[in-house]
């Protein structure tokens, strides 16, 4: 079973915190929003994948 990541686009600020704490699964595009680069995530990275989202000020990633 994988985990998905879902962005809020009108939230990013494009800061990259998350690309600094998962740079395999998240990058920032051209226009300065955040992209998950994977659509499934294995569950062994799960806490690493979370805290990079958590690392987000605007609160625009959600891991389910």
């Amino acid at each position: 079973m994988a985990i998905t990541v879902k962005v809020d686009t009108k939230a990013c600020q494009g800061y990259g915190n998350c690309v600094i704490g998962a740079d395999d699964v998240f990058d920032i595009d051209d226009s300065g929003t955040v992209v998950v680069l994977k659509d499934a995530i294995p569950v062994a990275d799960r806490d690493r994948v979370e805290e990079a989202a958590r690392s987000c000020p605007r609160n625009a990633l959600r891991v389910s």
